[in-house]
């Protein structure tokens, strides 16, 4: 029975290099020198450090350029509205890159298999959700189904099996 999961990954040395090329070009801009603007990375939490709002909307544009360079989708950031004031007028924001189909996500997608009355079967398991049919072509106009429907997240279809 030919099966595939939808899942929601992202490279993380690819995060890793683009959170290390956005500090080289904030370093070497004529606008930023001077200041304290850098991208600070630990594991999936990415916090950015500005002396202005200004300043840290342009350091959320340069890192946004560099992922989407680096074949991350913007998508999978979840930018903080909340800006905190450091000491002085510095500011910083905290960026969280999404790893994983959330569980609300997964049950959204298992109903929409099951509501277009598809012959697949959909299952979530852990961060994943896998797809299970009779035939190829029934899983390939699944994978349609969830591509046109949900475009608000980025989903991988890995593991494809006949």
């Amino acid at each position: 029975m030919p099966t595939f999961d939808i899942v929601s990954e992202v490279d993380k040395t690819e995060v890793k290099n683009a959170v290390e090329q956005t500090n080289k070009e904030v370093g070497t801009r004529f606008d930023f020198k001077g200041s304290d603007a850098r991208v600070e990375q630990a594991e999936l939490v990415l916090t950015l450090h500005a002396d202005n709002e200004f300043q840290l909307s342009q350091v959320q544009d340069i890192l946004n350029a560099k992922l989407a360079k680096r074949g991350i989708d913007i998508k999978c950031l979840d930018v903080s509205d909340k800006i905190e004031k450091v000491s002085g007028n510095k500011v910083k924001r905290e960026c969280t890159v999404k790893v994983g189909v959330e569980t609300e996500l997964a049950k959204k997608i298992v109903k929409l298999l099951k509501d277009s009355k598809m012959k697949v079967q959909a299952s979530i398991q852990g961060e994943t959700v896998r797809v299970s049919g009779a035939k190829r072509d029934d899983l390939q106009a699944a994978i349609a189904l969830v591509r046109k429907s949900i475009a608000d997240f980025p989903l991988q279809y890995q593991n494809f099996r006949d």
